[in-house]
């Protein structure tokens, strides 16, 4: 399919191949005894495809999309055998994955009328937000931009810590106050930094915790509107971070967050370690909110740009 041009380096496919292959073992075992004895598909087929799809965590809403598509075409070609299923999944997932106009990008790049471009990274403590900023900020180094660290997660010490680390070993300069201090006093620290410095990216890192939703929403707000007295449209992308590996949890998180502040995109990390890279799928369909950035290993390397093509194309190898 000329959809699946070449569009990764081999190193990269590699990577996302063995990130996605714990979720494509399950899901085709899954699949293999869902069409078993059966030669064409039909309401059964459909019925256990469904039963697979939710089960591999692409989400319910999703699922019931996909199994329509299919539907539809089963009724057109009158006859689908079984062994087409494979082509036909990927073709529909895919499908539903380009009505998102995102997914398209294969390089760490920032836009170019902003300067600096300023990311709010926001998400629960656990699901690797500080390691995502610290491999976002290697990313962005290498690509040859400056960037600078906010340490703007004021409310645990480790954090600050952790993200001081990253610095070091990114070598990238770090905004940082002690602990329990106002994290828009950081945020806005930062941003003054950074444009004192020319910098090209601010990655700002802030308070992982959903328990009190109201005071969540008021901080970010007011991170926001303090960043703004330095850069007019500050934050130009706010970041949700979501761990993959709980499944449907990251849909709860999702929902959760983008109640809270306006999440623009997302990155959906630690594919590798679980079978429910499905969700990637679902989040990117259900929440029309940019699967922007996926974790699919322990390196420095290993977090990388979301391609769509690519993606169905590592999930149907």
């Amino acid at each position: 399919m000329s959809f699946f041009k070449r569009i990764f380096s081999s190193e990269k496919k590699e990577t996302l191949d063995k990130g996605l292959e714990q979720t494509k073992t399950s899901f085709f075992s899954k699949l293999t005894k869902a069409v078993a004895g059966k030669s064409k598909v039909d309401d059964e087929v459909l019925d256990n495809l469904e039963e697979v799809l939710v089960s591999s965590d692409v989400g319910v809403n999703t699922t019931l999309k996909i199994i329509e598509r299919i539907e539809e075409r089963v009724s057109r070609d009158k006859y689908l055998g079984t062994d087409e299923l494979n082509q036909i999944l990927r073709d529909e997932i895919a499908g539903l994955l380009s009505e998102t106009k995102s997914g398209e990008e294969t390089e760490f790049t920032i836009p170019a009328n902003k300067k600096p471009y300023v990311i709010m990274v926001v998400g629960v403590n656990g699901v690797g937000k500080t390691t995502t900023i610290g491999k976002l900020a290697y990313q962005f180094n290498k690509a040859g931009y400056k960037v600078v660290l906010g340490a703007a997660d004021t409310f645990r010490a480790a954090a600050i810590d952790q993200l001081q680390i990253w610095a070091n070993r990114v070598g990238v300069p770090i905004v940082k106050q002690q602990m329990g201090s106002d994290p828009a006093s950081v945020a806005f620290d930062t941003l003054q930094s950074a444009v004192t410095q020319n910098a090209d990216v601010v990655i700002i890192d802030t308070a992982g915790r959903l328990h009190n939703k109201v005071n969540l929403m008021a901080e970010l707000t007011k991170v926001k509107r303090v960043m703004q007295k330095v850069v007019e449209d500050a934050p130009h992308d706010v970041l949700l971070v979501l761990d993959g590996s709980t499944g449907q949890n990251a849909f709860e998180q999702a929902k959760q967050f983008t109640a809270a502040t306006e999440v623009s995109c997302l990155a959906v990390t630690k594919l590798d370690g679980t079978a429910k890279g499905g969700v990637v799928i679902g989040i990117s369909d259900q929440f029309q909110i940019p699967v922007k950035y996926i974790g699919v290993g322990e390196g420095i390397e290993d977090l990388q740009v979301f391609n769509k093509f690519e993606f169905v194309d590592s999930f149907f190898k």
